[in-house]
């Protein structure tokens, strides 16, 4: 009887583990958190939802939709992205792709650790938790280091990153004439858009290699700008692409470099100690599945456990620094404050607008299978010492 109840709460507890690696991965493919303004001036008529934007782990999406209305035909949704960077930069707040750099570099690499850990945490026996460890972190090493430092590293992030980072710089993955005249950059968009349907254009927008070309060229014209001491070929490095992304954002409208080059060259230095600091972790993490003796090994389920929590310290630790880094440029002056994280908040005219998305809803499910796994594992390991202490 004891030992079909010790077989029962093992077969339980991995269960909902792996019910839990699922919804981490529903959480990091989803929104995590939305936030709107609304005005006076974008009434509800035409703005049903505000100016919309979605936070997700690896980018700040458009969170605007095609209006459902007889009287005005849609056949695209408003860029809110753009349109919040507009309204921001006016106060002297810095573009919203700024924001979380590093992170969303990371974002891939972060989640498969924690869905590494917690496979790890219900796998059966040491050799098969230890088999599991090494070979997961090991992959994920491996698919790390190319990204950051191989040739083109940066194909092997998601689509949605660069999609961002494309769309944050107010372009698209088929723009390949920015450096053309307006006009002519016109008349070739019209015949682009005659000759594409909708969901070859949607295609484009995901397509990586279209993505990562539109990178290049814009790169290639910043770099050619530069001194020819200062010229940084492209390798398509993932390390390369973030850092000039995050310090061509910061002067998209602050084009300050005494100012944004020691961000940049901070940013850089921060993700090369992050890289050591995850593989050191993942290093760790290995010897934490050793012994379910071991304190470590709950080291296993507490961290994939905290991801909510993570999550809001990161995403309130940015907003802090949006609203504490204004620069003196903008056009209206603001005392620094703390935007809203969570609920409705008020900044000059607008309103703000700040809940949980999907995403956070699935980290808040997979934390409570997690909770729940964790508790049904630390009785088994109790109960199986004690039938040993008593042999």
């Amino acid at each position: 009887m004891e030992q079909a109840s010790f077989s029962r709460r093992g077969i339980i507890y991995r269960v909902l583990v792996v019910i839990s690696v699922v919804f981490i991965g529903a959480a990091f493919f989803s929104p995590g958190w939305w936030v709107s303004l609304t005005a006076p001036n974008y009434p509800e008529a035409t703005f049903p939802q505000g100016i919309r934007i979605l936070f997700h782990m690896d980018s700040v999406q458009n969170g605007c939709v095609i209006r459902d209305s007889v009287e005005v035909v849609e056949t695209e949704a408003l860029d809110c992205v753009h349109e919040m960077d507009t309204i921001n930069h006016y106060v002297g707040m810095y573009p919203i792709a700024s924001g979380g750099p590093v992170e969303k570099a990371f974002s891939p690499f972060m989640f498969a650790v924690l869905g590494v850990m917690a496979l790890a945490f219900a796998a059966p026996g040491r050799k098969t938790r230890l088999a599991v460890s090494v070979l997961g972190y090991g992959a994920i090493g491996v698919w790390m280091t190319m990204a950051l430092f191989g040739q083109n590293g940066a194909r092997l992030h998601t689509a949605n990153y660069l999609s961002g980072m494309v769309l944050s710089l107010g372009q698209d993955a088929g723009d390949t004439n920015r450096n053309l005249a307006p006009i002519v950059q016109m008349l070739q968009q019209s015949l682009n858009d005659s000759n594409a349907t909708e969901a070859e254009a949607a295609n484009a927008n995901k397509d990586k290699k279209a993505l990562l070309d539109n990178l290049r060229r814009s790169y290639n014209v910043d770099n050619f700008k530069l001194a020819a001491d200062q010229q940084e070929d492209w390798n398509g490095s993932l390390m390369q692409v973030f850092k000039w992304h995050y310090g061509k954002s910061l002067a998209r409208w602050f084009n300050e470099p005494a100012r944004n080059d020691p961000l940049v060259s901070i940013m850089g230095s921060a993700a090369q100690i992050f890289y050591a600091v995850i593989i050191a972790f993942m290093a760790l993490m290995v010897f934490a599945a050793w012994s379910v003796r071991s304190v470590f090994y709950w080291v296993l389920v507490i961290v994939p456990l905290g991801l909510p929590i993570g999550f809001l310290a990161e995403y309130s630790a940015w907003l802090w620094w949006y609203g504490h880094s204004l620069n003196e440029m903008g056009a209206f002056t603001l005392k620094p404050f703390m935007p809203t994280v969570f609920g409705d908040g008020k900044v000059a005219q607008f309103t703000t607008h700040s809940y949980p998305a999907i995403g956070f809803g699935y980290m808040m499910a997979s934390s409570a299978a997690l909770l729940l796994a964790g508790l049904i594992r630390f009785k088994q390991v109790r109960l199986a010492g004690d039938a040993a202490a008593r042999m």
